[in-house]
């Protein structure tokens, strides 16, 4: 029994040994070591590649691509940074406005996939354009503010504990509920693991093709919420970073870029892992210049191979049977 677990969920053991080994390493180079502000700077860090890394799960997971989360995440970061420079209540309604904003840039590309007649990697690459040109048009240089207390509240600890690293947990805690205890999510895997076979079950896999791109919205509006809490002002230029990372996140973590297999803890430790080795980097004495060449490296390998994963598969059916 424990062997047919170590098998069914290897491509989750392996990054999250990597990723404990890289964080004890990591913590071990920290010349502050394990502290509250340590782990609250790498929380925060990190909480901002889990949220687009989600956004980018949820597509791939019904066998697409989006090229547009980051620019999406761009957008929602320079919307904040207009409806959150207040108090009281409008902060509430300040994040709403901004989740809505991500919602329905989901939608519209979600439309434009399904109805647009043009593969997914073309049709959210011309989405992202637009969402950069608005994000751009209303914030042509970084600025505007976020309401320091909010932010304080987001990206402080509660005790010893990073309120960053909760909200990780939390969202993991739901999407896993959503994926194995609901119709919806059950639905999303059964889509990506085979189209066809979905459609004879009776489910409209247009409507869940499109509601997978509006959760990713929503996924990358909380990026980008929780980029306006970590930099308290909203830059339009933050896009084209998000985009790779996600991808790059989601293969390390074990989702199969064919579709229909991935979990949330698998996402938020690829999301983890990518965002510990560059802090390790940073702390390693590598030369500034040559940090973003491994960086890259990283990216490349990791994307080469989810990509290799793919080709592999002979049978969408043996996947989802994994």
């Amino acid at each position: 029994m424990t062997a047919l677990y170590i098998r069914r969920n290897l491509r989750v053991i392996i990054p999250t040994i990597a990723f404990v080994a890289l964080f004890v390493l990591y913590i071990a180079t920290h010349p502050r070591g394990l502290s509250t502000y340590v782990l609250t700077i790498w929380s925060n860090q990190s909480a901002l590649l889990v949220f687009a890394a989600f956004a980018q799960f949820f597509v791939v997971l019904v066998r697409g691509i989006d090229l547009s989360v980051g620019a999406v995440v761009a957008l929602t970061n320079v919307t904040a940074s207009f409806v959150l420079a207040g108090d009281g209540g409008s902060l509430v309604f300040g994040m709403a406005a901004v989740l809505l904003v991500g919602m329905a840039c989901g939608l519209f590309t979600g439309l434009f996939v399904c109805f647009g007649n043009v593969p997914p990697i073309v049709a959210t690459l011309a989405t992202g354009a637009i969402y950069s040109g608005i994000a751009l048009y209303l914030r042509p240089t970084p600025g505007g503010g976020v309401n320091s207390e909010l932010s304080d509240a987001f990206t402080y600890a509660i005790g010893p504990i990073p309120t960053s690293l909760v909200l990780i947990i939390a969202t993991v805690l739901v999407i896993t509920i959503v994926l194995r205890k609901t119709s919806f999510g059950m639905a999303l895997k059964a889509l990506g693991a085979n189209e066809h076979s979905a459609q004879l079950t009776g489910i409209n896999t247009t409507s869940m093709r499109i509601s997978a791109h509006v959760l990713g919205g929503l996924m990358a509006g909380m990026a980008g919420l929780y980029v306006s809490m970590v930099t308290m002002t909203g830059d339009a230029g933050i896009g084209p970073t998000y985009t790779l990372n996600s991808i790059a996140a989601i293969v390390l973590g074990g989702v199969s870029l064919a579709g229909g297999i991935g979990t949330a803890v698998g996402v938020a430790v690829g999301a983890m892992l990518l965002k510990t080795v560059a802090s390790l980097m940073f702390f390693s004495g590598l030369p500034p210049l040559a940090q973003p060449f491994f960086e890259g490296l990283i990216l490349a390998l990791a994307i080469a191979f989810g990509s290799v994963g793919v080709l592999r598969v002979r049978n969408k059916l043996k996947l989802f049977a994994q």
